[in-house]
């Protein structure tokens, strides 16, 4: 019965040609190589999803030799044939345990081998289909993800990108926004042109309007010739002004200018030079707030903020977490032989990952994943690895837990909104007075303070929401106390001084 995948057999010292016969016999298609020479050209000329050494006592060729070979062979799963002597070379063991799925000693046991090889093969498969889904989560703007906020983020970077309007792009430092604002240019019109990124609160304020403007021979000490500035250098292109909350207030005005002008003067200069520049700025603070404390112009904040989009911070898609972190696994494995027996993450570090606030954003969560590839001793890097803590219950709490926490949170924040007067926190709430004194008694809250003394159980994460404004959790607990209501409540009459019609 002919097998659905090829092999690759690497004969190092082993008794390759038997080997070789007897899977040739059983059906499966085999690709010889002698050498490690000979194995590379094959693996140039096709790809194997199964790849098998065949070794004796000893292999004959350096253990480094043998795992370039191994590693170039992107997508195969390797399988070792070998005599029991030749693990006993510390190298080689590690080699086995390390960049091989499994191995078979001799002499051989021919149906074990093939159920290894099969199950090899159906690995193969999935790693494919893993790949091909990676891809897919990397688009042609650079973006890595499938979330519905960065779907959201790549259809509006398209929308803008199609004008030729300031863009003002907000979100928290790490998230992303220098890579939206280089995909705005790579979507635009200006894609052929020059982009230029400046971090604005990264040049010391005596040079900042050199170096963006640029200077005449001749206008201070040590121009000894002229210079274009960046907003020169892009021209025909996009110039990308990262931080620009952090600008000067004294060279806003000149930013206002070149906006509304499209020109700039050089330092030292005595004529306006006209410049074909197309803006795109970014702040991780609110620009608004800088306005309304004289910290930034307002005629600029609105010439800036004529197309405006957020990049959402990495705790609101952590859906795009364990993509990400595959990404930038493969990343720093590639450039590295340390991360070579490095084949991923646990099961635990992604839900500890997916457990983590990120307050670093992106950054933080490529910086994490950077040194765990460079220092762990695992083939899954767990969560120490990473730096995170171990989660045990990865729900964060249950159901009932939740309901009791949002029941509290409410009432509590109703009664203070409504001067503790139980007639008004009711009525919001939508039940009795008799239901509301009975949950207040079952949470220990008290009319002549907040609360009651109680023991608060440690908040994980994933509850952290329910901690939210009081709007958002009273619409989100309404249904909760309308189940916890009995049935045969009364209805209140409200036209009679807020006095029950009836009896519960």
């Amino acid at each position: 019965m002919k097998q659905a995948f090829s092999l690759l057999c690497l004969n190092l010292g082993g008794p390759s040609s038997r080997v070789a016969e007897q899977l040739l016999a059983a059906g499966w298609e085999v690709a010889q190589a002698p050498d490690l020479a000979s194995a590379a050209r094959l693996q140039a000329q096709r790809r194997f999803a199964v790849s098998l050494l065949v070794a004796g006592a000893a292999t004959g060729v350096p253990e480094s030799a043998l795992e370039t070979c191994v590693q170039a062979s992107s997508g195969s799963e390797w399988l070792a044939v070998c005599e029991p002597e030749a693990l006993d070379a510390p190298a080689f063991r590690e080699l086995v345990l390390g960049s091989f799925l499994g191995h078979v000693l001799l002499p051989l046991d021919l149906r074990e081998l093939e159920a290894l090889l099969r199950h090899a093969g159906q690995r193969a498969l999935l790693r494919q289909r893993h790949e091909a889904d990676r891809r897919h989560a990397i688009d042609e703007l650079g973006m890595v993800g499938q979330g519905p906020a960065l779907t959201r983020l790549r259809h509006q970077i398209r929308k803008v990108a199609a004008t030729e309007a300031p863009v003002l792009i907000g979100g928290e430092s790490g998230s992303g926004k220098e890579l939206a604002a280089r995909a705005i240019h790579q979507c635009s019109p200006r894609s052929a042109g020059p982009f230029v990124a400046v971090n604005c609160g990264a040049i010391s304020p005596s040079l900042i309007q050199s170096e963006l403007f640029g200077h005449e021979r001749g206008a201070f000490t040590g121009a000894s010739s002229e210079r274009r500035g960046f907003i020169e250098a892009a021209s025909g292109g996009t110039i990308f002004l990262d931080e620009i909350g952090d600008l000067p207030i004294e060279l806003q005005t000149n930013l206002l200018r070149f906006l509304q002008e499209k020109t700039i003067s050089r330092v030292g200069g005595v004529r306006n030079l006209h410049v074909d520049v197309r803006v795109v700025a970014a702040s991780h603070v609110d620009l608004a707030e800088a306005v309304a404390v004289g910290q930034f112009r307002e005629d600029l904040f609105y010439r800036l903020n004529v197309l405006s989009i957020d990049v959402a911070p990495l705790r609101r898609r952590k859906e795009d977490v364990p993509i990400l972190a595959e990404f930038f696994f493969q990343q720093c494995a590639a450039k590295g032989k340390t991360a070579t027996r490095v084949r991923g993450f646990s099961r635990q570090a992604v839900t500890a990952m997916l457990a983590h606030e990120w307050p670093g954003n992106v950054r933080e969560l490529f910086n994490r994943v950077q040194r765990a590839v460079v220092m762990t001793d695992r083939r899954l890097i767990a969560p120490a690895d990473l730096g995170l803590a171990a989660v045990d219950n990865p729900v964060g709490m249950g159901l009932d837990a939740a309901r009791t926490v949002a029941e509290r949170d409410v009432i509590g924040l109703t009664l203070t909104r409504v001067g503790r007067n139980i007639t008004h926190a009711a009525r919001e709430l939508g039940v009795s007075r008799m239901t509301l004194y009975r949950l207040m008694e079952k949470h220990g809250i008290a009319l002549d303070s907040e609360s009651r003394p109680h023991a608060t159980p440690a908040w994980p994460a994933a509850a952290q929401a329910l901690r939210d404004p009081p709007a958002r959790l009273i619409d989100a607990a309404r249904d909760v106390f309308a189940a916890d209501a009995p049935q045969t409540a009364f209805r209140a009459d409200w036209s009679r001084a807020g006095k029950p019609a009836g009896r519960a």
